[in-house]
């Protein structure tokens, strides 16, 4: 037999073997033949464009094209493709510390919005407020953007400036906006009068259960008898760290519930004997995801009363899932639910006592009129 007949012969059976092994996963993953033309039609595509197309366009390009069109095709704006510079931003979102103006981000009605500034962030100091629909970054509209994406081009080194064109009611404004080194403190407390604890936390990160511990401690070893915990303005963040911090007021039982496609539920619970201290939790419409679910824990187990304006409704949950060492996919994977089996999702929460406030600055001022009624209804003790 010549060596050409053996070239061929190899390379077919190695083409063989690929389609084989390829329909073998499509079948294992519950893929039908439907989806492996599919897929050939999309590696045809790359083929024609690679093949024929007037200029070069590389590999990783259309790859990369190719899984951001994937995504987004979802329609979920939780859901998106991470190049390497937004896995990067995020992984250190969620360790407290990136280059940014400190404003977090999210989605209503198709718009991109300000869910809450974070504290003394330069986002916070230009006038950025809760509620704020970013229209344009740097001259270039939103209407298409993901999140996550969003979130890249407003992130940046120390210094620089990014404009951020907001809508406000029918105001329309251009806000310039340097970047700096955002360090988030995720936990602050103080003692009030009548021996009541006040308790701030503005995010979930990965060291906010242990901040938490800490300040908790703290209040105690300072006479605290009564608690108030101010979730406004709380994006959300890490769900195993508000699950550890509901531990410190929800009853022994259900926190909250992760219930995935195929119906697998996995529940997390508190292993608190009973309720310690009367409790009051401050919300509005800038506390999402994480927080939502501490507020929800408490607010179904009757283990407080909740405070302020409804919350901002999002409930699913995302993981991260690596592609390579560089890029990966934030995909969402389940919906949580409250211990009354509840899901908040697009609907938020309602508080105890709506009570709505102009200034969505949260903290320990005269003129925080939710905070003044959290204090009331403690020292009333009529908040169970």
């Amino acid at each position: 037999m010549s060596r050409t007949k053996l070239f061929f012969g190899a390379i077919a059976i190695a083409l063989t073997t690929v389609v084989l092994m390829t329909v073998g996963t499509f079948y294992a993953l519950g893929m039908n033949y439907k989806d492996l033309g599919s897929t050939f039609r999309l590696l045809r595509a790359v083929y024609v464009i690679k093949s024929q197309h007037i200029e070069y366009v590389p590999n990783d390009v259309l790859i990369t094209g190719a899984l951001k069109g994937i995504v987004a095709s979802l329609g979920d704006p939780h859901s998106i493709y991470l190049d390497a510079k937004m896995l990067t931003d995020l992984k250190d979102g969620m360790k407290g510390s990136f280059g940014g103006v400190g404003i977090v981000l999210g989605m209503k009605d198709k718009s991109l919005m300000v869910i809450s500034p974070i504290e003394g962030s330069p986002g916070e100091q230009a006038g950025i407020k809760s509620g704020d629909t970013i229209v344009k970054i740097n001259g270039i509209e939103t209407l298409t953007m993901a999140i996550d994406e969003a979130a890249a081009k407003i992130r940046g080194p120390e210094g620089t400036k990014v404009v951020l064109t907001i809508q406000r009611a029918e105001e329309v404004q251009d806000y310039v906006v340097y970047r700096s080194n955002i360090q988030i403190k995720t936990v602050g407390s103080k003692m009030l009068d009548n021996n009541i604890g006040y308790i701030r936390i503005a995010v979930f990160n990965e060291h906010t259960a242990e901040e938490f511990a800490k300040n908790y401690a703290e209040l105690e070893k300072a006479g605290m008898k009564k608690v108030v915990l101010d979730l406004r303005d709380n994006p959300g963040g890490l769900l195993n760290e508000c699950v550890k911090v509901a531990g410190y007021f929800v009853p022994k039982g259900p926190v909250v519930s992760v219930v995935r496609r195929n119906g697998d539920r996995e529940v997390s619970r508190s292993k608190l004997e009973a309720v310690k201290y009367p409790c009051v939790v401050l919300i509005n419409g800038g506390s999402a995801s994480a927080s939502e679910i501490v507020a929800g824990a408490i607010q179904d187990t009757g283990a407080g009363t909740l405070i302020g304006e409804k919350s901002y409704g999002k409930g699913t949950v995302q993981v991260i899932k690596p592609l390579d060492l560089d890029t990966g996919l934030k995909i969402t994977s389940a919906k949580y639910y409250t211990p009354s089996d509840r899901s908040i999702h697009g609907t938020g929460i309602e508080p105890d006592i709506n009570l709505p406030m102009a200034t969505r600055k949260p903290g320990v001022r005269s003129d925080d009129i939710q905070l003044n009624k959290a204090i009331e209804v403690l020292k009333n003790g009529n908040n169970n």
